[in-house]
């Protein structure tokens, strides 16, 4: 089974994500460190869509339930 994160942003809104929560931490800080408005990218664990996220939004990360 492939590991999945649930992202909470600043306003309540959580989204679920592909990956552990170290490898989104990962992307986000990455987002972080680059350009002015780079988003961190990822693909939505529950329709396979991409989902960017401003890193300046993310409030909390954690392993999301099966």
């Amino acid at each position: 089974m492939t590991p999945a994160t649930e992202i909470t942003i600043v306003t309540g809104e959580r989204y679920r994500v592909g990956g552990s929560p170290k490898d989104v931490e990962r992307v986000v800080l990455g987002a972080a460190r680059g350009s002015i408005m780079q988003f961190a990218w990822f693909v939505d664990a529950e329709t396979g869509a991409d989902l960017a996220v401003n890193p300046e939004s993310v409030a909390v990360l954690r392993a999301a339930d099966s």
